[in-house]
Formats: structure tokens, sequence, C-alpha cells
């Protein structure tokens, strides 16, 4: 299992990589060239600036049973197609049961937008929401230890 990380913006892209150490799982973080992102245990994988470039690029080397922390629901829906799985910046992982009502609201605020309403952004991040993250991620990756 590899613990890949979508690291254009990522809120939380330390305490995952910190998570992988401790569990001993190999950390990758993927980024545009616009993020010059330097780790000493997690490989940094740069690409191109592009349209989904980050997202292409984690779906191309993904395998089954990686996990992939990303705040990208249409990123979160082709890694579940591979068999991997999927984890929000606030620790919710995405599942074949929600990732359909999480698309269709995406595509809902997005038309709103078009048409020149508001949708809600997200709100300021807290400490709490880190914590949040940190301990769900350490239940999942306590969970895969167990199974090996």
């Amino acid at each position: 299992m590899n613990l890949i990380i979508d690291g254009d913006g990522c809120p939380v892209r330390d305490i995952a990589v910190k998570l992988a150490q401790k569990f001993q799982i190999p950390a990758v973080i993927v980024v545009d060239i616009n993020h010059q992102i330097r780790d000493d245990y997690a490989t940094v994988i740069t690409v191109d600036k592009g349209f989904d470039a980050v997202d292409f690029k984690i779906i191309s080397f993904m395998e089954s049973g990686d996990l992939v922390i990303t705040q990208d629901y249409g990123l979160a829906s082709l890694v579940l197609s591979k068999k991997g799985s999927a984890m929000d910046q606030n620790g919710m992982l995405y599942t074949e049961e929600n990732i359909d009502m999480l698309l269709l609201r995406r595509h809902i605020s997005k038309n709103v937008r078009r048409a020149g309403g508001k949708s809600k952004g997200p709100s300021k991040r807290k400490k709490e929401d880190d914590l949040a993250f940190q301990a769900s991620l350490n239940r999942f990756l306590t969970k895969i230890k167990e199974k090996d």
C-alpha cells in the first residue's frame, strides 16, 4: 500500500506524511510546477501545470489498495474505480455509497455559480479539523496494518 497525496493546496500534507512514516508506509506527494515541495520522507513528483495534470498522474500510477488523500471528488471517484481508497482533508472516506451524491452536489453548485449565484465555500480551517483528520487517518492505517 502507498499513501498518495494530491499535494496542490493540501492542508494536511505534513500530517499525512508523518503518519505514513510512523506506519512505515511509502508516501508520494504529487504537485504541479507551481508548488515547490521537498520532503525528507515522501517521494515528491512534480508534473507540468495543466487542467487535472496532478489527478491524471496519480491515476496513472496508483494501484488497488493505495490510499489517496484529496479534496477532489472527481479524483476520488477515479480512485474508487481502481479499487483504491480515498480520504478528504477532514478524514472522511469517499465510498461507493457517498461519491455519487458528492459529485451531484458539486455539479449543482457549479451550475449555480455559472448562473451568477453564489454557493457556499469551505469554512476556515481550524486546528480541530487537523486533529479530526489525523485521528481518522490513524484509525485507517491501524486497520490496514492489523490486516497484514
